[in-house]
């Protein structure tokens, strides 16, 4: 009988770079949306904050739909090139297009264009689930070693940095402004971002080997191929993986953090401040922050724990928007205020985008010890839906508060409209960052030397069965 060839564990130093830069322009997509896209249509195209808010939220209801049966269609594809690429090439095609037809001035009536802006907004949400499942999905194929998964994790993250806070935040306002401001700017930006987008994909899908997963052998190889995720087998691997759930939890409440302060910060700065400049300020020296504690992050994961870095993960946030918040009523306009409480919060955030990554990847390990089988995609849809609906969510509520307190677009705010300003886009991250802080530290197990030893585990049972397939080889023979 011909021996199992067993695929090779480590990733060339190209192909990590190769994998990781397929993060520049996918969150620069995603950053154009989850940043400029509510005051695009409020202040832009004129849709009331209310209707836009809802709107948002509303179409979540679908993803989360489709977000799940992604990650079913994408663990049951099995192609010469692999189950991830081909997902990751459609969905950067077509999420490409529907980004340019969201920010292309329509020129139609305010019930047309209700209808499209939702039309539009959900088709860009069903186009990107597409790259974001698959992409994510390859991560715990890629490495099974707990130390090279996190070091291998932080190089898209700082990608991501690059390209959502750094690019499409600190830079964004300028450039949409140089390219004809309003409806043209975003429109040109969106067309440089699409073309971004395609690239980063391509050089990802051209610079990683086809592996969809370098543990399996050729004869387990042929075993996957036959086997299919059914939706049982999904809500399945959900419930019945106590970790994911955990984790689940993890992510929802600091993508709330998050969201809150994406979606409102830059009505902040427009209204409370009175300069919307300072948004750019305030995000890049975010983007700055978070590549720190991404680099710092498998450093301090070796040397401390993975809770002492999590505690700052919660810490760090909440502080920064206390200085924020204080800020707002003593120096409204003060930039030395957006820089420093910027850095603050996005110490943490990068903390925190370090820690979801790898213990996102052990679920899947502790999922397949529990259960008896890898479901990656099922796994990583969770985190596209999760950061999906929190965005949701908060922009929901942002435009709710809004139209409660009186909003005007592109006119002085009444003081109870700053305040609900204040709180969306302060109060409430710093809120969600410490509660997401408190369910890890209680409820999160996997720590480096359990995941350690699940992989042993996993690594034991398949080498038994590799010898329960000799035993029965030999006596067929």
């Amino acid at each position: 009988m011909k021996k199992p060839k067993q695929r090779r564990g480590s990733l060339s130093v190209i192909e990590k770079y190769s994998y990781g830069i397929g993060c520049l322009g996918s969150n620069m997509i995603y950053g154009i949306i989850a940043t400029f896209g509510m005051i695009y249509l409020t202040d832009e195209v004129k849709l009331p904050a209310g209707f836009v808010g809802t709107m948002f939220f509303a179409a979540k209801f679908w993803d989360a739909v489709n977000d799940f049966i992604m990650g079913m269609i994408v663990d049951n594809t099995h192609t010469r090139f692999g189950k991830f690429k081909p997902w990751i090439l459609a969905g950067t095609l077509s999420s490409s297009a529907v980004l340019i037809w969201f920010f292309s001035p329509w020129n139609v009536s305010l019930e047309t264009a209700m209808l499209v802006a939702t039309i539009a907004y959900v088709a860009w949400g069903m186009t990107f689930t597409m790259f974001d499942i698959s992409y994510w999905s390859m991560l715990p194929n890629l490495a099974q070693d707990p130390k090279e998964r996190e070091q291998i994790s932080v190089i898209p993250r700082i990608f991501a940095i690059i390209g959502s806070t750094v690019i499409v935040g600190g830079f964004g306002i300028p450039i949409i402004k140089s390219l004809g401001g309003g409806q043209t700017g975003y429109s040109r930006f969106a067309w440089i971002i699409a073309a971004m987008f395609i690239i980063s994909s391509l050089i990802t899908v051209l610079g990683i080997r086809n592996q969809d997963n370098r543990i399996k052998t050729e004869d387990t190889k042929e075993k996957v191929k036959k086997e299919r995720t059914t939706l049982k087998d999904a809500f399945r691997a959900v419930i019945r993986n106590d970790q994911l759930i955990v984790a689940i939890v993890i992510i929802l409440t600091f993508n709330f953090a998050l969201s809150f302060a994406q979606g409102g910060l830059l009505y902040f700065f427009k209204y409370v401040s009175g300069n919307e400049n300072l948004f750019s300020y305030y995000t890049l020296a975010q983007g700055a922050a978070v590549a720190l504690g991404l680099i710092v992050y498998p450093k301090l994961v070796s040397t401390l724990s993975r809770r002492t870095v999590y505690l700052w993960a919660g810490i760090f946030p909440a502080a920064g928007m206390v200085i924020l918040f204080i800020g707002s009523f003593i120096v409204p306009e003060s930039a030395v205020v957006a820089v420093v409480s910027g850095f603050v919060f996005a110490i943490g955030q990068g903390l925190q985008l370090g820690s979801v990554t790898v213990f996102l990847a052990d679920t899947v390990d502790y999922g397949e010890y529990k259960l008896g089988k890898r479901n990656e995609s099922v796994t990583f849809s969770c985190q596209t839906l999760l950061t999906k609906f929190a965005s949701a969510l908060s922009t929901m509520l942002v435009g709710w508060c809004l139209t409660m307190t009186g909003y005007v677009p592109n006119s002085v705010q009444s003081e109870a409209t700053l305040m609900g300003i204040r709180i969306v886009s302060i109060v409430l991250p710093a809120v969600f960052a410490l509660i997401s802080m408190v369910v890890f530290l209680k409820f999160m197990k996997l720590d480096r030397e359990t995941v350690e030893d699940i992989l042993k585990e996993l690594k034991m049972r398949q080498n038994e069965k590799k010898k329960e397939m000799s035993r029965t080889d030999k006596a067929v023979v």
